[in-house]
C-alpha cells in the first residue's frame, strides 16, 4: 500500500481534489471505471462539481457507480445517500441507468445486503477472490467509523462477507455497508475528511496514538492499491501541532 496525505484550505478545495483524482483515474484506466460513493457534506460539493464544471470532462458512459454504505430510509428521505447523489448528480448527467447500483433498503436489510453482495460479484472484476473497485470514496465520523463500520462492529473490517446490515450504535438506525476486505481490495481508496470535529480522530489515526486500532478507519489499508487522505486545514490541525 502507498499512503498519500493531502491538506487543503477548506471543504470546497477538498471536493475539487477529489474530482481531480476521479478524473485522473478514469483517464488512466481503459474501459469501465467503477466507483463507490459515500455520503456527507464534502461528497455533496463533489457531486455539484461533477454535474457542473466537470460535466463535459467525464465520459459518463464509462463510469459505473455503487455506494459504500446506505441508510435504510426511503430514497426521498434527506438522509438517503443515493437520494442526495441522484438529485445533485445523477439527474444532471448522461450516465446510463444500468451503471447506477444503489442499495434498495427494504423491510429486510440483511436480505438487501446479500442482494447487493451479488451485484458486486456480478458487476465488478475480481482480485484475490474479492470484487475490486477502481475507486472507493470514504468519509470518517467523529468516532472513527467509516462507511457504516462502527467501533462496536470492528470485526467487519475482516469479515468473510462482502456486505453487512449494521445498526448505528446510538440511534439504532439500520444501514447496509461494504465490509473491510472489499474496501481494502480497491485500487484506490480516498478519505474525504473535513471540519474541526474530526481533528482529534485524524491525529489519533495518522499519528498512531495509543488505542488508534479501535477505530475502523485506521484499518483501511488497500493491500495492492493507494490510500489517499484528503483533509482540510481544520481536520488536519492535529497534524500541524508539534
Amino acid at each position: 500500500m502507498s499512503r498519500h496525505l493531502h491538506i487543503y484550505e477548506d471543504n470546497p478545495a477538498v471536493a475539487r481534489a477529489a474530482a481531480e483524482l476521479l478524473l485522473a483515474g478514469m483517464n488512466a484506466t481503459p474501459g469501465r471505471y467503477t466507483v463507490a460513493l459515500s455520503g456527507g457534506s464534502t461528497p455533496q460539493l463533489l457531486f455539484r462539481l461533477l454535474a457542473g464544471e466537470y460535466r463535459h470532462r467525464i465520459e459518463w458512459s464509462r463510469l459505473e457507480l455503487f455506494w459504500g454504505d446506505e441508510r435504510c430510509v426511503p430514497h426521498e428521505d434527506p438522509e438517503s445517500n443515493y437520494g442526495i447523489a441522484r438529485d445533485l448528480l445523477l439527474a444532471q448527467v448522461p450516465i446510463p441507468e444500468d451503471h447506477v447500483h444503489f442499495v434498495a433498503c427494504t423491510d429486510d436489510p440483511a436480505a438487501e445486503a446479500e442482494r447487493y453482495a451479488t451485484v458486486l460479484r456480478d458487476r465488478l472484476p475480481a482480485r484475490a477472490g474479492l470484487p475490486r473497485f477502481d475507486l472507493v470514496f470514504l468519509g470518517m465520523g467523529d468516532d472513527g467509523h467509516t462507511a457504516s463500520i462502527f467501533p462496536d462492529r470492528l470485526e467487519l473490517m475482516e469479515s468473510d462477507r462482502l456486505t453487512a446490515a449494521v445498526a448505528h450504535p446510538e440511534s439504532g438506525q439500520i444501514r447496509v455497508s461494504l465490509t473491510g476486505p472489499v474496501i481494502n481490495n480497491a485500487d484506490r481508496v480516498v478519505f474525504l475528511v473535513t471540519g474541526a470535529g474530526k481533528r482529534d480522530r485524524v491525529g489519533d489515526i495518522l499519528r498512531h496514538r495509543t488505542g488508534y486500532e479501535r477505530y475502523p478507519a485506521a484499518h483501511v489499508a488497500p493491500a495492492k492499491g493507494e490510500l489517499h487522505w484528503l483533509l482540510d486545514e481544520a481536520a488536519a490541525a492535529e497534524l500541524r501541532d508539534r
